[in-house]
């Protein structure tokens, strides 16, 4: 994630500029991968931005399927220092801002492993700035009428927040 979090950064320093956006009130939005951005750019840039909300999200790389993580990142014990500096675990004290985690709780893809273990560590680490959301009974993706509620409570986490 690391150069997408440079991608993402050059995009948000180019709104900083436009006279009509409010730079105090910029947030990011993301599904698996794009939930594991989402918590890289709260945490990994921390006050960049002030609201966030990270679906089913990678958290560390050594927990994905092998399929995906080992074609790009190699096997844990041949790239411990990548797997290391990929995992989120250790940035949970980083977090500024709110964000919120949600997961299903029978996610086949992501599993709901990645989710708890941060939470676990922003407990560890006393940081309340988490908030968390589950799906009960949903994979990867929340579908059917529970996607509306989703979409809803995505929405009204940014109308509270940002």
């Amino acid at each position: 994630g690391t150069a997408e979090l440079e991608d993402q950064m050059l995009g948000v320093r180019y709104l900083k500029q436009l006279p009509y956006v409010d730079t105090n009130r910029i947030g990011v939005h993301g599904w698996s991968f794009g939930g594991f951005m989402t918590t890289t750019m709260m945490t990994r840039q921390p006050g960049t931005f002030k609201v966030g909300v990270a679906g089913g999200p990678v958290i560390d790389w050594k927990y994905y399927e092998i399929m995906y993580t080992e074609r790009y990142m190699d096997r844990p014990q041949e790239n411990k220092d990548g797997y290391n500096r990929s995992s989120l675990l250790s940035a949970a004290a980083n977090l500024k801002g709110r964000l919120l985690m949600i997961h299903g709780t029978d996610d086949d893809v992501v599993l709901w492993q990645h989710s708890m273990l941060f939470v676990e560590q922003a407990v560890k680490q006393r940081n309340a700035n988490l908030d968390y959301f589950i799906y009960p009974g949903h994979k990867h993706n929340v579908v059917g009428p529970d996607r509306v509620h989703l979409y809803k409570k995505v929405s009204q986490y940014f109308f509270d927040f940002l």
